[in-house]
């Protein structure tokens, strides 16, 4: 890092399903964006990494001014895949013409966009789910597993749950529902279709799956309706354990937020509160940036 004033701040949101990329100037004003793919680097980092710079190189393209060095900007990254200690350094070591690079996951920059900056929880509920409590002497994760071990209240699990019931309907095995047909005849009514699909499916793929089973779910399906209320109840498990850290306001947050929020209201109660700001702000603000 050097002495040079910071003429630009960089968001970046890296999600399993797309990355979200936003500039602000030192007052906080914003000046550009852009959105691109998938950019979770646990999947595929080297895809991540080049998705990221091509959306990067959009949004700095659409600058109304002259163009201006990469040494007078500070990059702040949240990715969806930062799970290993390494993994910050490694990422920023591929941005090293930025002036200043912060890496963290995407967990940490929903948070912070969240509350502003300030201490408090959230859930995620998008392509994975995970829950985080930040304070200025505390980060608390819970989650974070991945769709095949883990994130319950994810739209990856909910479409590979819907698939898994798919598969036992075609066999005999459960009985079949409006849902379940209407999977299969997608796959062209061929259970082996499903099966080579899992193969290289990523979250993103079985979160694509996810509008159609709250579609039924909304119908009263007998396979759609309990993976939603069960999604709906592990959100609602993720803020209890949060709040068990000392956490008082929890947000939640992800693609899934506003369509989850009516099923676990169903559930009993609601503890969750609106996010601030997104966390491609939360994102600008670990860069070291500020919010008009």
């Amino acid at each position: 890092m050097n002495d040079q004033k910071t003429a630009l701040f960089i968001g970046v949101d890296g999600g399993g399903t797309k990355c979200r990329i936003r500039i602000r100037n030192q007052n906080g004003v914003i000046c550009s964006d852009a959105d691109g793919g998938p950019a979770n680097i646990y999947s595929d980092s080297d895809a991540a990494i080049a998705e990221i710079k091509k959306t990067l190189d959009r949004a700095l393209a659409k600058l109304n001014r002259n163009n201006v060095s990469k040494n007078y900007i500070a990059l702040g990254l949240g990715l969806a895949g930062i799970i290993m200690l390494d993994d910050p350094v490694r990422v920023a070591k591929t941005f090293s013409e930025f002036k200043a690079i912060h890496v963290d996951s995407d967990a940490m920059i929903a948070c912070l966009g969240a509350h502003a900056g300030k201490d408090g929880a959230i859930v995620i509920a998008g392509t994975g789910s995970a829950g985080l409590y930040r304070t200025e002497t505390k980060i608390y994760h819970i989650g974070r597993r991945g769709f095949r071990l883990g994130d319950e209240g994810s739209a990856a699990r909910i479409g590979s749950e819907a698939l898994r019931q798919t598969l036992l309907a075609a066999d005999d095995l459960k009985p079949e529902t409006p849902l379940t047909k209407y999977l299969l005849k997608k796959f062209d009514q061929d259970p082996a279709v499903i099966t080579r699909f899992s193969i290289d499916a990523k979250g993103g793929d079985y979160g694509a799956l996810a509008p159609l089973v709250f579609e039924y779910a909304l119908k009263g399906d007998e396979v759609g309706l309990p993976i939603v209320k069960h999604a709906a109840r592990a959100l609602l498990d993720l803020a209890h354990a949060l709040q068990k850290q000392g956490a008082e306001r929890v947000a939640l947050t992800g693609g899934l937020s506003k369509v989850m929020r009516p099923w676990i209201a169903l559930e009993g109660e609601d503890p969750f509160s609106d996010p601030l700001y997104d966390p491609v702000d939360g994102a600008i603000l670990l860069a070291g940036g500020s919010l008009a």
